[in-house]
């Protein structure tokens, strides 16, 4: 495709997306969204980890050799 052809499509599409009146379900998006609720968070992966104020002793050593 020419660049002439090209600069036309681009141009016709963007009119489209300026010029179009587009509905918007505002009910719908919010719940595609997950609109946050009063409930206290709640962390879904706390279990799988071990915390990290457990493990008294540090992983790590500064011992020079």
């Amino acid at each position: 495709m020419g660049r002439g052809r090209q600069k036309a499509k681009h141009t016709k599409i963007a009119r489209e997306l300026k010029y179009d009146v587009h509905s918007v379900n505002f009910g719908s998006l919010e719940r595609e969204l997950g609109h946050p609720s009063d409930d206290a968070y709640v962390d879904k992966w706390a279990d799988q980890v071990e915390d990290e104020d457990e493990d008294e002793s540090p992983s790590y050593s500064y011992e020079k050799a």
